[in-house]
């Protein structure tokens, strides 16, 4: 794609490092006021909607900009995913769907926005959309989690690996029809990412179901702990 006379973004930029740090402070300030306010309903909504019009907006972008192709347009990355299943969450409040958001949500999330494969930076509309819907993702599951009581357990680890799984055979089909490497099952990003320590081509795919069963532990580690500190459902 031809990106001439547009902002290019550079990780660890100054524009990287100031979206990070103002996405982590709105997650610890949703922290603070944990214990002041319960959910929101209306608010969900309102943020369900806010998310959904962002990627529409996205869409919308790269068709009218000729970006768009199936190869790469379709929401078939693992935070696209994670997105779509966000908007429906806020929206319904599935506990089903909390699992994914929790665990392959903020995981796959944290790992975009530590290394984000972008390639237009601030003012462009790209970049505020990348970054609002990742952390939009990740703001998610932590008011669900601290505000409307849900929990993350270990079967919920289960459950998100197994179905991640399933959803692999559909994305290495679609990659193989269309020339894609949606998940980087094809090969890694070129701007960097944790892939890079995971080894070559094919053999980074074992490793980083390991890795993600590492991350998702650690989380339901983080969180269950939090918990028994101050007394809540563990």
């Amino acid at each position: 794609m031809n990106f001439t006379n547009e902002p290019s973004f550079v990780i660890f930029s100054t524009a990287h490092i100031v979206a990070v740090i103002i996405g982590f402070v709105i997650i610890y300030i949703l922290f603070l006021m944990r214990n002041k306010w319960g959910g929101i309903e209306p608010i969900e909504k309102f943020y369900a909607l806010s998310l959904l019009i962002m990627e529409l907006l996205y869409q919308t972008w790269m068709w009218k900009t000729e970006r768009w192709d199936v190869s790469y347009s379709l929401p078939l990355e693992l935070c696209s995913i994670s997105l779509i299943l966000t908007i429906v969450l806020l929206w319904t409040g599935s506990r089903h769907l909390y699992d994914f958001v929790f665990y392959a949500g903020i995981g796959g999330a944290l790992q975009a926005i530590m290394t984000p494969d972008l390639e237009l930076s601030f003012p462009h509309f790209r970049y505020f959309h990348f970054f609002y819907t990742h952390f939009g993702i990740i703001l998610t599951a932590c008011y669900f989690t601290w505000y409307k009581g849900y929990r993350p357990t270990f079967i919920g680890i289960v459950k998100t690996m197994i179905l991640l799984n399933l959803i692999l055979p559909i994305v290495f089909l679609v990659n193989w029809l269309f020339r894609g490497n949606y998940m980087f099952l094809r090969a890694k990003p070129t701007g960097g990412s944790l892939l890079d320590y995971l080894g070559p081509y094919p053999w980074y795919l074992l490793s980083l179901e390991f890795v993600a069963f590492l991350i998702f532990l650690l989380l339901w580690s983080i969180f269950r702990n939090s918990e028994m500190e101050k007394g809540g459902t563990k």
